[in-house]
């Protein structure tokens, strides 16, 4: 299950959990799609996130697993337009990310002051500094994760 306030507040999703949501649509992530299926606008993200999960969903891992499914790649970038709010590039965050990929989500989580949620260690880790720009970090955990 993926935690995430039940609000109204601005969300940014990473490309990970994106491709939860709409690739491998595991379960846990259940709640959150149907968070950003019914509540316009609440996902924001950039030209750059797109542009990244773009470049995701061709990377041999993704694109069997697609094929699999037998469902191309720009049903997932559909799902994708339907569900985010595009937004301008943010400016850099006051607080930088060990992984220079995670930069782009914490410096709009923090333009925005949205909850960001992502499972990437190098975000999490950030939880407590981000708080203070007014970020809520959230993480995808399994039923069986105890915080």
């Amino acid at each position: 299950m993926v935690e995430v306030p039940d609000t109204t507040e601005a969300l940014v999703l990473d490309t990970n959990i994106a491709l939860d949501l709409f690739v491998f649509q595991d379960a846990a992530t259940e709640s959150l799609r149907e968070k950003v299926e019914r509540t316009d606008g609440a996902w924001i993200a950039t030209a750059a996130m797109r542009e990244e999960l773009v470049r995701v969903l061709y990377y041999p891992q993704i694109a069997r697993r697609l094929k699999a499914q037998t469902r191309p790649a720009q049903d997932v970038l559909n799902a994708f337009d339907r569900c985010t709010r595009l937004v301008a590039e943010a400016p850099k965050a006051a607080y930088t990310c060990k992984d220079p990929d995670d930069q782009k989500f914490i410096d709009l989580a923090a333009a925005h002051r949205a909850t960001l949620v992502s499972k990437d260690d190098a975000v999490l880790c950030m939880a407590k500094r981000l708080a203070r720009v007014g970020v809520q970090v959230c993480r995808a955990w399994s039923p069986s994760h105890v915080d």
